[in-house]
């Protein structure tokens, strides 16, 4: 699926939306995020040599899971509840392109834990547990 159909399960809306095709592989989600180089978060970081931050690469593995847990998504908002043993291995920078793999590790009522990889050119750039909690809509403070 790609962003537009993204849409329909996260919450996430540009400039924050940091997938751009997701798909399932047996238990397995396959997702994409292309870094053109104009993101906000590059701005910064670094002027001259920009490098995806850390928690965006986290971020993109998170976004990418919404397709593992779609049915909890309905009137729910996922929320970072834990990140656990993530281990950067490789700098991320404009051209590349992020590819996730990630899968249920458990699940208990409207908590979940993934296990989350990400590849650039085949070689991993990040991996980690994910850990997220299922808010209720109506619950959220605004």
């Amino acid at each position: 699926m790609k962003r537009e159909e993204i849409k329909k399960y996260l919450p996430h809306r540009e400039p924050m939306l940091l997938v751009d095709e997701m798909n399932l592989d047996g238990e397995y989600v396959l997702a994409k995020y292309h870094v053109r180089g104009d993101e906000y978060f590059l701005q910064g970081h670094y002027p001259g040599h920009p490098v995806v931050p850390g928690v965006i690469l986290c971020e993109i593995m998170g976004q990418s899971c919404a397709l593992l847990v779609k049915e909890l998504l309905l009137n729910r908002t996922p929320m970072y509840a834990g990140l656990d043993g993530v281990k950067f291995k490789k700098p991320v920078v404009p051209g590349d392109t992020v590819n996730v793999k990630a899968r249920i590790e458990s699940s208990r009522k409207l908590m979940v834990v993934v296990n989350a990889e990400a590849f650039v050119n085949g070689e991993m750039c990040v991996k980690g547990k994910l850990t997220f909690v299922m808010v209720d809509n109506d619950k959220l403070r605004i």
